[in-house]
């Protein structure tokens, strides 16, 4: 099985075809590749199932051995991938039910057109020892967006217990977010399935969103990650373009 590992921000995925397995992936599969001490470690795995000329289908684990609906960080990984392979600095992308558009710049950067971002009203969560306000963002996956200093030790205290509380059906992404200006937020993201990370791209879109909803900052966004910057661009039919690097780190033949 031949892997390539890239990353985006420092967040790191295992991509690879699904013409390479020999068997079909399994979560528990999923779970050792993923492992940093038994295996060869990501924040996840992007499953090429099929790719023709400048588009391509994608399916992404989770390292838990769960799926993602979507991946702003993986799907730009991938974007990256096919731009090299097919020589197109525009590809189409399919994700689940998601069609998703991206230009790969000179630059380095890739600019995905993410789609469709919907902001709630603001709920309060009770946490039994604690009351949360949070803004739920659907980005074709749940976010929960808490207006609070993201500190390390407090993303880790509050991250998983917003995450898997019974608000979400289905378990959700967390972010702590703070206003530095007009166009500038710095978060810290818990991720469903991962735990913390040092970047998300559809975090940063449902940060940025939830900001503009709130009143608390205007489009364009400048995301400030623990991994590095994202820009975020929202339009007033309520579409985002996420933009940030993606880089090929090496690649792996396993055994």
């Amino acid at each position: 099985m031949k892997l390539s590992k890239w990353q985006a921000l420092g967040n790191d995925y295992l991509l690879f075809e699904q013409a390479e397995l020999t068997h079909p992936l399994t979560p528990d599969r999923v779970r050792q590749l993923c492992d940093y001490h038994y295996g060869v470690g990501s924040d996840g795995l992007l499953e090429i199932v099929s790719a023709d000329g400048a588009r391509a289908e994608i399916r992404i684990w989770n390292p838990d051995g769960s799926t993602a609906e979507l991946s702003g960080n993986g799907v730009r990984i991938v974007a990256a991938w096919l731009g090299r392979r097919s020589g197109a600095d525009r590809v189409a992308l399919s994700v689940g039910s998601r069609e998703l558009e991206a230009v790969i710049g000179s630059d380095g950067n890739i600019a995905l057109d993410v789609g469709r971002v919907d902001v709630g009203e603001t709920e309060t969560l009770d946490l039994g020892d604690e009351r949360v306000e949070f803004t739920p963002v659907s980005v074709g996956n749940p976010h929960a967006v808490v207006r609070r200093e993201p500190e390390r030790g407090e993303l880790r205290r509050l991250g998983p217990r917003i995450e898997r509380h019974s608000r979400f059906a289905d378990r959700t992404n967390v972010q702590l977010v703070r206003i530095d200006g007009t166009n500038d937020l710095t978060v810290g993201v818990w991720e469903r399935g991962v735990g913390e990370t040092l970047a998300s791209g559809t975090s940063a879109v449902a940060a940025a969103a939830a900001a503009v909803a709130n009143g608390w900052c205007e489009s364009p966004v400048h995301v400030h990650l623990p991994g590095g910057d994202l820009l975020v661009e929202l339009d007033t039919d309520g579409g985002a373009r996420l933009t940030g690097p993606a880089e090929e780190i090496c690649r792996v033949e396993l055994v």
